[in-house]
């Protein structure tokens, strides 16, 4: 059974994110879209319109010196425009290892993501690490 066009984005994103393949990653987005990422942690927010969120993307590989990386779990699609992905999250900062589950949300209108709502298995172990 072939995958769906929408796990195959998001897919081809991670694989982008994974590889630091910013360029990559700027042609999957809209220009519009929104990064809504959980917590009160220096990382948190919502980042509007590609430019904002890759500048979030490069902040994770700077505030961790380079030692962010995710490694993708599944994909869920409802074919209506809408996947959910998986993943686990690794890095070192400031004398702390984060080392959590997580996931995102995406929407998707013809082939780019829309919107991403990122969460995470322990808000509190996320806000200490990003503090």
């Amino acid at each position: 059974m072939a995958e769906h066009p929408h796990a195959m984005l998001v897919r081809k994103g991670y694989g982008a994110f994974i590889e630091g393949d910013l360029e990559a990653l700027r042609d999957l987005l809209s220009s519009d879209a929104t990064h809504h990422v959980p917590g009160s942690g220096i990382i948190s927010g919502d980042y509007k319109g590609r430019d904002a969120i890759l500048d979030m993307y490069r902040r994770l590989g700077e505030e961790t010196g380079g030692t962010f990386r995710v490694e993708l779990g599944q994909i869920f699609v409802d074919g209506r425009g809408h996947a959910m992905s998986v993943h686990h999250a690794m890095g070192d900062r400031q004398g702390k290892h984060l080392d959590e589950d997580g996931g995102i949300v995406f929407r998707i209108v013809g082939d780019k993501i829309t919107d991403l709502d990122e969460c995470v298995a322990d808000l509190d172990a996320a806000n200490d690490f990003w503090a």
